[in-house]
């Protein structure tokens, strides 16, 4: 497991808003340069047999136009695929329909940038409780599975050991710093500080069952 400290040090964050036809959405936006060339961080974020290796099984088609579906999560239909500089697609979950964009930038001495954009329609009473962590901390999560991966191939994820992990003293404090990063993000973005920090100190809670 690599440094969570770093890992949460590792990643940017953005929190910004954007007006769709069906009104006004959320934008969640974090980004992260690994140790790999374009073409691998390519396949190992399109590829079912090694998304599974750090997010969740994947079943489906995963091309342009194809639907797919994370197992016990979201899935959705891809709706833009330009190999190897980034796909985009609709994340379906619990009757909901929000929007992923992933871009990868080449950083020049075989190091790539993943940035993953997350725009969804969120009612005002729920982010005012939680903020953008409620989504922000589940997205570093995944971020922190591909940082493990990359950095060690050979391992594979096991989920029930990753939950256990994640009630563990190291996961909380991931989850913490987590949380307390998407309160900064807010806070950057315009959002009132106590607030922010007050809906992040929720979100932990939530994650942890603290």
């Amino acid at each position: 497991m690599i440094d969570v400290k770093q890992q949460v040090s590792d990643v940017r964050r953005w929190v910004g808003n954007r007006t769709l036809e069906a009104g006004e959405a959320r934008v969640l936006t974090l980004s992260q340069v690994h140790d790999t060339d374009q073409d691998d961080l390519w396949e190992a974020v399109t590829t079912a047999e090694r998304i599974q290796r750090w997010f969740l099984p994947i079943s489906g088609e995963l091309r342009e136009g194809g639907t797919y579906q994370f197992q016990g999560n979201a899935g959705g239909t891809v709706s833009r695929c330009d190999k190897p500089n980034g796909f985009s697609a609709t994340w379906e979950f619990g009757g909901q329909v929000s929007w992923v964009e992933v871009r990868l930038t080449s950083e020049g001495d075989g190091r790539t940038r993943l940035e993953l954009e997350h725009v969804a329609h969120v009612a005002d009473e729920f982010w005012d409780q939680y903020g953008p962590g409620a989504t922000g901390v589940g997205w570093d999560g995944g971020f922190l599975g591909l940082a493990n991966y990359l950095t060690d191939p050979a391992a594979a994820l096991d989920p029930e050991a990753a939950m256990a992990w994640a009630l563990s003293p190291e996961g909380k404090e991931f989850n913490r710093l987590s949380a307390d990063s998407w309160a900064e993000a807010a806070i950057a973005a315009g959002n009132d500080p106590e607030q922010a920090r007050a809906s992040a100190d929720r979100t932990y809670a939530f994650y942890t069952g603290s």
